[in-house]
Formats: structure tokens, sequence, C-alpha cells
């Protein structure tokens, strides 16, 4: 008769060490919802940060931290406020104050990853494909930035209406005729700031495969 209270009592030890598991197993996940809701990289956050440095005043490791920073929380938004921060007018203001090596460590570090074998594809393309790819990017960008401004509402967008900033009809031509791969590795770094938008919109359409659809046929 002594063995059954034995029993008892350990069964009441396991269900009670599985319930304490389980509300570890509950808090611990909480937790991590919680962090990654804080950590999360949002325009807020990062016009926020754009606000609290000045790069004219920063040198040496302070403003190479800060450039990294700068790129690190740029790659870390969502692909839309991503889009709109790259033509965003404090962005650009960053951008302009960077030296030439800085502004080419900074578009290697931001452009989308495979952005280059997405630009030997699109040399792959006919000459009407490449035009047209380029006339589905660019109306993208523009929609996007239509629907997000008429969504705030408030008319105090920092970014510029039309096409992305410096990129007109003269350079999509150039960039159709001699191919794109070959017209940004001949750019200045600041038409490759320019043109950062429609390269990672176009990356966007080759991993959705709109970018690719009937490349073999012409």
């Amino acid at each position: 008769m002594r063995y059954i209270p034995a029993v008892t009592g350990r069964r009441q030890r396991i269900l009670f060490s599985a319930a304490l598991g389980l509300v570890a197993a509950w808090l611990l996940a909480l937790g991590g919802y919680t962090l990654a809701k804080h950590s999360k990289m949002t325009a807020e956050k990062f016009n926020s940060f754009l606000r609290s440095r000045d790069l004219d005043q920063l040198s040496g490791g302070a403003r190479a931290r800060a450039l990294q920073d700068l790129a690190d929380h740029l790659n870390a938004l969502a692909h839309e406020e991503r889009q709109r921060a790259r033509i965003d007018r404090e962005v650009r203001k960053w951008f302009e104050k960077m030296t030439e090596q800085e502004k080419e460590q900074f578009l290697e570090a931001t452009l989308p990853t495979g952005f280059r074998q997405m630009l030997s594809a699109f040399e792959e393309l006919p000459a009407d494909r490449r035009r047209k790819a380029l006339d589905d990017a660019l109306k993208r960008i523009r929609d996007a930035r239509q629907n997000r401004d008429a969504g705030d509402g408030q008319g105090t967008s920092t970014v510029e209406p039309g096409s992305p900033p410096g990129w007109d009809e003269a350079l999509q031509k150039k960039a159709t005729t001699i191919g794109l791969r070959t017209f940004y590795n001949q750019s200045s770094a600041t038409t490759k700031a320019e043109m950062a938008p429609i390269l990672e919109e176009l990356q966007q359409m080759m991993e959705s495969g709109a970018l690719l659809r009937g490349r073999r046929g012409g």
C-alpha cells in the first residue's frame, strides 16, 4: 500500500514539470514575438535614424559606422518601404555627402542579392522585351508611390513625383540599346543610385517569373 502514493507523487511531479515547460515555452514565444515586433525596421525608425545623424560632422570610424548603419537599416525595410526610401530626398542628401568610394560601397551593400545575374538575364532578352520590362518596372514604381502618397493624404511626402530622380527617357533608351549591365558598369555612382529602384524592381520581376516569361520565344 505504500507504493501507490509514491506513484501518485511521481505523476504529480511529471504533470507539474510539463506545465512549467509549457508556461516557459509560451513565455519564450511571447518574448520572441515582442522582441521581433520592436526590432522590426519601419519607415518611422528609418527616418528617425536619418534625422539623428549629420554625416558632415562625422569622420573616421564613426562615419564608417553611420554609413554601414544606413545600409543595414535600408536593407531591413520591407520592399515597398525600401523602394520609397531609395528616392527619398533625405536619403539622397546623405548620398550626396558621400565620397565616390563611399557611394560605390553603399550601392554594393544595398542592391539585392543576385542583381548581377538579373542584369545578365535581362541582356539575353530581345530589345522589345527589354523595353517592356523597363516600362513595367517604372510603372510599378510610379503606381506604388502614387498609392502610398494617396494613402498618406498629408501632402508632406519627401519623395518626388514621376520616375526615379534623374531617370529620363534618354537613359532608358540607352540602357535598352547597349544593355543594362553594360550601361550600369559604365555609369557613375550617382546614375547607379538613380537606377537602384529600377534594378530592385526588375529583380522582383525576375524572382516572380514576370521578367523571364517569353524569354526563349522572343
